[in-house]
């Protein structure tokens, strides 16, 4: 069974792995099967095509991904917070969390993006790898919860 510190470990173990473009390391982390998307809120950021992504198995996955990363700031740092569990079944999890994404500009830390990232993480070959993995960057102006329906 695939348990929250093993989740939690994952994911923390990628961001890391991301942000330092440990490229070597990427495969390691997701399945042979997996699914990567990434998108904004409103699927029309003004970044949406350099963000957007709909990726099937692995090769695929981290393919997009090194040049995504090659094309992105450093230092980038990717924060999961709230990573919990929303379903668990026999070899798999489903997992939810917030992501804080921060660089730095002018010696100053910068909060550069916000979002989700939800999935699935499956033991393959004896290890939690990413079976799936959601994306969603927030870049829609935030509203009083009432007044989305309106």
């Amino acid at each position: 069974m695939v348990e929250l510190p093993s989740v939690q470990n994952l994911i923390a173990s990628w961001w890391f792995d991301y942000d330092q473009a440990n490229f070597a390391s990427w495969d390691a982390y997701f399945t042979d099967d997996a699914r990567f998307v990434c998108r904004s809120d409103s699927g029309q950021s003004p970044v949406e095509d350099f963000l957007r992504a709909d990726l099937h198995g692995r090769a695929e996955v981290v393919a997009w991904h090194t040049p995504h990363r090659r094309s992105s700031p450093y230092p980038l740092r990717h924060n999961a917070t709230n990573v919990h569990l929303s379903a668990v079944r026999a070899d798999e999890a489903d997992f939810r969390s917030y992501l804080f994404v921060t660089t730095v500009a002018g010696g100053a830390v910068v909060n550069s993006a916000s979002g989700l990232c939800v999935g699935t993480v499956r033991i393959e070959a004896g290890a939690p790898r990413f079976a799936a993995m959601q994306v969603i960057l927030d870049f829609t102006d935030s509203r009083i919860l009432a007044e989305l329906n309106e």
